[in-house]
């Protein structure tokens, strides 16, 4: 028996059939991957969610304590995001989700959690809360942005909408661990 087809009796059937067929296809289409933008860095305007908070009349901004006083054609459902909020809120006491503010300009949501629910949350929970958000937000072209009251990110959604259907990903970031995403602070 040669040693070649010694050899081949020695290789696991997977390793040799993957080794075959990688032989045909270039090594550049095995490793691609789909790429989304970087979540934005802007940072989140607080200030703007204060209750009475008076906002910028040159710039389209609603927020959930501003709402009931914007008549606004941004194309968002606005009862989407009320209704996303009452889903995850009614498990928590109604206080998950502290505020939330539109930029219709930016096609940008930022949502603002209370940490002391949050970081109770197992990973299958935050993702589902972004999910969530980020379908409602998919639907109109948006991209999310989760923080705490201290405007530290939490978590993200961020989309390509350059492409027929939209790639989109999600980043969860613990807050004090190495992968936390870095914004600057207003």
């Amino acid at each position: 028996m040669s040693f070649g087809s010694r050899f081949l009796q020695l290789l696991p059937v997977p390793i040799l059939l993957s080794s075959i067929i990688n032989l045909g296809i270039p090594q550049h289409t095995l490793a691609q991957t789909l790429k989304t933008p970087e979540p934005c860095s802007e940072p989140l305007e607080v200030e703007l969610m204060a209750p009475g908070a008076t906002l910028p009349t040159q710039r389209e901004i609603i927020t959930a304590n501003t709402i009931r006083q914007t008549q606004s054609q941004t194309g968002i459902k606005y009862p989407s995001l009320w209704w996303a909020q009452e889903q995850f809120n009614q498990f928590f006491g109604g206080k998950l989700i502290n505020n939330w503010i539109v930029y219709p300009k930016h096609k940008r949501l930022d949502l603002i959690v209370n940490l002391q629910i949050w970081v109770i949350l197992d990973y299958i929970e935050r993702y589902s809360l972004v999910d969530k958000f980020g379908t409602i937000a998919r639907n109109y072209k948006y991209n999310v942005r989760v923080f705490n009251q201290q405007a530290d990110i939490l978590a993200t959604y961020t989309c390509d909408y350059t492409k027929d259907t939209p790639v989109c990903e999600f980043r969860g970031c613990e807050l004090f661990g190495e992968d936390s995403l870095q914004l600057p602070r207003r």
